[in-house]
C-alpha cells in the first residue's frame, strides 16, 4: 500500500541549448528545500547541452534462456534493459551510443548515474532527508530525460532510469510485453505519470488528462492501481514529448517542466519581490487593532513577524494576529471572523516566492485554502483544478507551494485587505 505523501518538484526548463540552460525548480518548498540546496538536491536544476553527447537508443536484442547468458550480456559495461519474461526466458535489449541526444537521469538514488536527486516528504512536513528516503515510493531510478542536440531541442520523457552498471531490470512481476512491431516495453512499479496542460501553461491554460509512460516512452492510459501489473490501453495520438507545463509524476513527487519561450513570459523574482513591496507601500492594516501589516521579506518566509498578516479564509477579510474569536475547544483553528462573523481557518498569509508556478505576472491578490499561500488571482485559480496524483488512485488539488491538500468551496479565497485610514 502506498503511503499518503507528496513532495512536489517543479522542473523549469526554457528550451535545451548552451544559449539557454534549462532549470528545475524544486517545489512545494516554496522556492528552497528546507536544508538548503546542495549537489544533485536543490531547488533548481540546469539542464545544459552537454560538451558530448551521452544519450543512448535501442539496438541489438536477445533472447536468454539462464540468468548466468543474461547477467554475462548485461556486463558487457553497455546500456541495456532486461525483460525477466520467467525464470527461463529473459529478454536483453542493448543500447548504443547516440550522438545526437543528451541524457539525464531522475531518481531517489544518490548514486552518479542520477543527474537530479528527488525525494518525497509528508505534505507541509520538514523531514529530515533520512526519514524521506526511509518511506519513499519514488523509485532510485525514477525516470530519464532525453534531449535533441539539434534544434528544435526537443525533450522526450521514458520511465525508468540506468543503475550504476547502465541496466534497467524489469523483473518477472513487472507489468512487461511484447508489442505488435516485436519490440519489448513495460512500466515501472509504482509508475511515471505525465499531464500536459490544455493551452501550455499560461492564463488560459486548463487541466490535461493524466497518462502513464512506458519505458520505451509510449503513452498509456493509468493503471486501475498506481503499481496494477495490467497496464491501461495504448494512446497512439500522444507522446511522450514534453511540453511547457507538463506535469511528471513519480509516485511521491511531482515534476513542472517549463520552457524557454514560456519562461519569458514568466515573472521574475526581481519582479515577486517588487509586488511585495508594492503591497507593504500601500500600508494595509488590521480592521480591529488598525496596526500596519507588511509581508515579510523572501528570505524570512518561514518565520511569522508581528507584521505578519493574517486571513480568515473562508471570507478572505485580513487582519494583524489575535488570540481571540475561538468558535470551538477541539478546532483550535476555526475562528469568527470579527468583520462579518464567518467561522473558518484563521492563518498567516505567506508570499509565493517561486516565479515558476505563476501563469501571469499579476498581483497577489488569492489566497490558497487552507495553508495561506498568497499569488496572483489567475495563477491560484489554475493551481486550484489541478488534480495532483495521491496515493494508489487518488487525486486532489494542492498548494504548490507546500503540497497542502486544498480545500474549501473554490480551493482558494479572494484577499479582502483595508487600507489606512489616515
Amino acid at each position: 500500500m502506498l503511503q499518503q505523501k507528496r513532495a512536489f518538484q517543479l522542473v523549469r526548463t526554457p528550451a535545451y541549448s548552451c544559449e539557454k540552460p534549462c532549470c528545475w525548480i524544486l517545489a512545494r518548498y516554496n522556492g528552497s528545500l528546507p536544508n538548503g540546496d546542495r549537489g544533485r538536491r536543490k531547488s533548481r536544476f540546469a539542464l545544459y547541452k552537454r560538451p558530448k553527447a551521452n544519450g543512448v537508443k535501442p539496438s541489438t536484442v536477445h533472447v536468454i534462456s539462464t540468468p548466468q547468458a543474461s547477467k554475462a550480456i548485461s556486463c558487457k559495461g553497455q546500456h541495456s534493459i532486461s525483460y525477466t519474461l520467467s525464470r527461463n526466458q529473459t529478454v536483453v535489449v542493448e543500447y548504443t551510443h547516440d550522438k545526437d541526444t543528451d541524457m539525464f537521469q531522475v531518481g531517489r538514488s544518490t548514486e552518479s548515474p542520477i543527474d537530479f536527486v528527488v525525494t518525497d516528504t509528508i505534505s507541509g512536513s520538514q523531514n529530515n532527508d533520512e526519514t524521506q528516503i526511509t518511506q519513499s515510493t519514488i523509485s532510485r531510478f525514477a525516470c530519464r530525460i532525453v534531449c535533441d542536440r539539434s534544434p528544435p531541442y526537443t525533450a522526450r520523457i521514458f520511465a525508468a532510469g540506468f543503475d550504476s552498471s547502465k541496466n534497467i531490470f524489469l523483473g518477472e512481476k513487472a507489468a512487461k510485453w511484447k508489442n505488435p512491431d516485436g519490440h519489448m516495453d513495460g512500466l515501472t512499479t509504482n509508475g511515471v505519470l505525465v499531464m500536459h496542460p490544455k493551452g501550455g501553461f499560461t492564463e488560459e491554460s486548463k487541466p490535461g488528462v493524466w497518462r502513464e509512460i512506458s519505458v520505451c516512452g509510449d503513452v498509456y492510459t493509468l493503471r486501475e492501481t498506481r503499481s496494477a501489473q495490467q497496464r491501461g490501453k495504448l494512446v497512439e495520438n500522444e507522446t511522450n514529448v514534453l511540453q511547457d507545463g507538463s506535469l511528471i509524476d513519480l509516485c511521491g513527487a511531482t515534476l513542472l517542466w517549463r520552457t524557454a519561450d514560456g519562461l519569458f513570459h514568466t515573472p521574475t523574482q526581481k519582479h515577486i519581490e517588487a509586488l511585495r513591496q508594492e503591497i507593504n507601500a500601500a500600508r494595509p492594516q488590521c480592521p480591529v487593532g488598525l496596526n500596519t501589516l507588511a509581508f515579510p521579506s523572501i528570505n524570512r518566509k518561514d518565520v511569522v513577524e508581528e507584521k505578519q498578516p493574517w486571513a480568515y479564509l473562508s471570507c478572505g477579510h485580513v487582519h494583524g494576529y489575535h488570540n481571540w474569536g475561538h468558535r470551538s475547544d477541539t478546532e483550535a483553528n476555526e475562528r469568527e471572523c470579527p468583520m462579518c462573523r464567518t467561522i473558518g481557518p484563521y492563518v498567516p498569509l505567506w508570499l509565493g516566492c517561486e516565479a515558476g508556478f505563476y501563469v501571469d505576472a499579476g498581483p497577489p491578490t488569492h489566497a490558497f485554502t487552507p495553508c495561506g499561500h498568497v499569488c496572483s488571482e489567475k495563477s491560484a485559480k489554475y493551481w486550484s483544478q489541478i488534480p495532483l496524483p495521491h496515493g494508489t488512485h487518488a487525486f486532489h488539488a494542492a498548494c504548490p507551494f507546500c503540497a497542502t491538500q486544498l480545500s474549501g468551496e473554490h480551493n482558494c479565497v479572494k484577499l479582502i485587505f483595508q487600507g489606512p485610514i489616515d
